[in-house]
């Protein structure tokens, strides 16, 4: 009969796929934010489930979290057009370094929010703005949505290695990663339509209309194989 795959069995909610998101501080979100507002940074605190610290920001003596900016420290204060400073994309110069921007107004910040991640405003018009993201891909955004400024901390994450498996474990557990990751061509016929001598002995183009456990590969792909110059 086989086992059930992996995307099988992630979706019985076993602790083995459970996120254990009791552990994690917070939403970061624009919602409920005024404009223009002045901040104040009173701590910088490690995120579980995140890879990027998280900072503790004062404003009108209420206490939110915000993704921590690379050069934030204790007692900065967030006014102006500084790194850390919220504003909407019709305020921010052109050519400025931002992150945690919004794809809609209201939407709370979705691209740039990893370690060391940003991305760049390159122009401006009356209602809407072009950005460039890590990827080089450009995108068009409008000028209500928020961001803000600056560089996400912790750049040099990845520079600093594992070196135990344990260490890895639990960073990919904390954030609902599988580890380690085996390829379906390394397992063997029971486990995978792709294990055994074969590898993987059948077609990796795979109709979208085929039952789970045959839901594998290349599931209705526009196009295969390497793209002719």
């Amino acid at each position: 009969m086989g086992k059930n795959l992996r995307q099988q069995r992630r979706g019985k909610g076993t602790p083995r796929y459970t996120v254990p998101s009791h552990r994690y501080l917070g939403k970061i979100s624009y919602v409920n934010l005024p404009d223009n507002e002045k901040g104040k940074v009173i701590d910088i605190v490690h995120s579980p489930g995140k890879l990027v610290p998280f900072a503790v920001i004062e404003t009108n003596g209420r206490r939110r979290f915000a993704i921590a900016h690379d050069g934030a420290y204790v007692g900065q204060e967030l006014t102006g057009t500084v790194a850390g400073k919220i504003l909407r994309l019709k305020d921010v110069p052109e050519g400025s370094r931002i992150y945690n921007v919004e794809v809609n107004p209201g939407d709370g910040g979705r691209l740039c929010r990893s370690s060391g991640a940003s991305a760049s405003l390159v122009t401006k018009e009356t209602n809407r703005c072009i950005i460039l993201l890590p990827s080089k891909e450009k995108k068009i955004l409008s000028v209500d949505c928020k961001a803000t400024m600056g560089f996400a901390a912790s750049s040099g994450r990845i520079e600093k290695p594992f070196r135990k498996a344990g260490t890895k474990h639990f960073a990919m557990k904390i954030r609902g990663k599988l580890y380690p990751h085996v390829s379906g061509v390394s397992m063997n016929a029971v486990d995978h339509p792709f294990g055994g001598q074969t590898h993987p002995g059948k077609a990796k183009t795979v109709s979208r209309h085929m039952p789970p456990g045959k839901k594998v590969g290349s599931i209705s792909p526009r196009r295969t194989g390497r793209r002719k110059v």
